[in-house]
């Protein structure tokens, strides 16, 4: 079994640089969540030359629109949705400060070109286990945009939250690099999507 990484947030440029694609990371200290609206909007305000309404520098964001908390929890159900729904906004983000990104899926090339160049890395959690993620969450706050309701950007408080490295900040994406070991070794075949 691989070593676990430990992360802590703000995650600095250099820190993401450092990650490889496959690594089992844990990720500890403050998340945001953002869907598509959520996203459009961040960027209509930058490019409106205002704010964002939390730090972009060093944030990790979390494709994710949690259900209500029960009562005595922070939290609901916060799975991962599909990143791609993001990846018009992305690169915008990117090059703004924004070093991680929290989600299912894979991404487009615009999104691994931004990067790579910038030094940001995204990392896949489970899909469809949502229940479990939300154990750990801390605690959560309204950021912004609450007209979007379960949509709206939360800061989390996130202890030990576990994701994979899906694709670093060189470029290598481990759902090719996975299948085609996959292919490799339980398939007896030669294959490598790369090549297509």
């Amino acid at each position: 079994m691989s070593e676990i990484i430990r992360l802590e947030t703000p995650l600095g440029r250099e820190a993401a640089r450092a990650l490889r694609a496959g690594q089992s990371v844990r990720i500890s200290g403050s998340i945001y969540t953002a869907r598509d609206a959520a996203h459009a909007r961040l960027v209509d305000l930058l490019a409106a030359g205002q704010e964002p309404p939390f730090p972009l520098t060093g944030a990790v964001i979390y494709y994710c629109g949690p259900t209500p908390a029960r009562p005595g929890r922070p939290i609901g159900a916060c799975g991962p949705t599909t990143s791609s729904r993001m990846d018009p906004y992305a690169p915008a983000l990117i090059a703004r400060g924004l070093t991680g990104m929290i989600g299912k899926g894979e991404r487009s090339p615009e999104v691994v070109q931004a990067m790579v160049r910038y030094g940001a890395v995204y990392f896949a959690a489970v899909g469809g286990a949502g229940a479990l993620l939300a154990r750990c969450v801390r605690a959560a706050e309204l950021v912004a945009f609450p007209d979007f309701g379960p949509e709206a950007v939360r800061r989390l408080e996130v202890k030990d939250f576990p994701a994979i490295v899906a694709i670093d900040a060189t470029g290598e994406d481990y759902y090719t690099s996975g299948r085609n070991t996959y292919r490799r070794i339980e398939m007896g075949c030669d294959c490598d999507d790369t090549k297509r």
